[in-house]
């Protein structure tokens, strides 16, 4: 329930930085402010939105920073419950490797005279002894 929680909280983090980040303003566009192409001053003082934002932007990345933490840890506790349950460490576990079907084991296999190594088909089959 708890995991739950912070994943949620986790994943809004993460969408309200992509926003914030989004909706700043670059270095670069203070000087077209300068000039009367922005209205920085009237929304958000006459400082603009970079203190507002930067400090929300903070705020968002340090609890982003503090779920990521959180779910590491959940995460090392289900990796060493799955250890003390009795359960067989990947790396150690060995795989059966398939063996070749016998020549008995093929069906029609048995009886049969093969075919020459040359194998154009010209030359006749030597003929099968009692």
């Amino acid at each position: 329930m708890l995991e739950t929680v912070v994943i949620v909280i986790h994943l809004l983090m993460a969408l309200g930085l992509v926003v914030l980040v989004l909706l700043q303003q670059g270095k670069g566009a203070d000087a077209g402010a300068s000039f009367g192409a922005g209205a920085s001053g009237t929304v958000f003082g006459s400082q603009g939105s970079a203190t507002f934002l930067s400090r929300f932007t903070a705020v968002l990345a340090a609890v982003f920073f503090i779920t990521s933490l959180g779910l590491a840890y959940f995460a090392k506790e289900k990796a060493d419950m799955i250890r003390h349950a009795g359960l067989p460490d990947p790396a150690v576990m060995e795989q059966k490797q398939e063996q070749a079907p016998a020549a008995s084991d093929v069906p029609g296999a048995q009886g049969q005279p093969q075919a020459p190594a040359g194998g154009n088909g010209d030359v006749p089959a030597a003929p099968e002894q009692k």
